[in-house]
């Protein structure tokens, strides 16, 4: 396997702000990972995620994908390589399921009876049956669902990376906890380079076999999550590991 994304000296202000939202970021992610990126509001893990699919661009240095330079490439180009799921699903309403996993497909202009194969592949993958779902509207499905419905969409070109912004941030805890298992076993059975964005210790530390850990615009540790555990890098990731151990320890007052 081969190096999927690599970041070098990227670094990224926005206009009317005094300090970087990406600061020198330097790293390097594998084929086939699933990479979660943790950290606080500000700390420039969306800002890092956005940079990969071309949605903000660097002010300084170069992202690379599969050995290209994304700032070399046409735009749209680099988009249709790339799955994106974010927390607003973005559902067309008026779309039936099977026509919002569609969208792409038939933007490409494959042949309809490809497109059809694909939507029930991709309908069982997330665990919802086709007969029972491809003619349904968003409105008629619950949150999980729709977001099951976000992730076909997004694989639906069989893109190599996928790109996931909190995309259980406003789903109940039960469903989110089944949503994660589903989706690192869609991560094993695709083999495609995960890029994911949360906030949750838990969720980030369950997901990832690697971790990166942001603050204030720069990467403060990027390790598997038993590393982190063991040998935090700093006082900053000390205190998110001694939160956790908080939390774990409350629950266990009450079992």
């Amino acid at each position: 396997m081969g190096t999927a994304i690599e970041f070098k000296n990227v670094s990224k202000t926005f206009p009317g702000s005094s300090y970087p939202a990406v600061d020198d970021v330097s790293l390097t992610i594998e084929e086939g990972e699933f990479v979660t990126i943790l950290g606080s509001s500000g700390c420039g893990k969306t800002t890092l995620l956005k940079m990969v699919n071309r949605l903000y661009e660097p002010d300084k240095g170069t992202i690379i994908l599969f050995g290209e330079d994304i700032s070399t490439v046409d735009v749209v180009k680099v988009r249709r390589r790339i799955g994106y799921v974010i927390q607003q699903i973005g559902l067309f309403p008026h779309y039936t399921v099977k026509d919002n996993i569609a969208t792409v497909p038939k933007l490409l202009k494959w042949e309809p009876e490809k497109i059809e194969q694909r939507v029930d592949e991709l309908l069982t993958l997330v665990g919802m049956d086709p007969k029972e779902f491809r003619d349904r509207y968003p409105s008629q499905l619950s949150g999980g669902q729709q977001q099951r419905i976000g992730f076909a969409r997004a694989l639906a070109v069989d893109p190599k990376i996928m790109l996931m912004d909190e995309p259980f941030g406003a789903i109940d805890s039960i469903t989110r906890e089944k949503l994660q298992s589903e989706l690192v076993d869609i991560h094993d059975k695709t083999g495609k380079t995960f890029l994911f964005v949360t906030h949750d210790i838990e969720e980030a530390f369950k997901l990832g076999d690697r971790v990166i850990i942001m603050n204030e615009g720069r990467i403060r540790q990027f390790d598997t999550p038993e590393a982190i555990i063991r040998t935090p890098a700093d006082p900053f990731v000390q205190s998110l590991v001694d939160s956790a151990k908080a939390k774990e320890a409350f629950w266990r007052e009450y079992i």
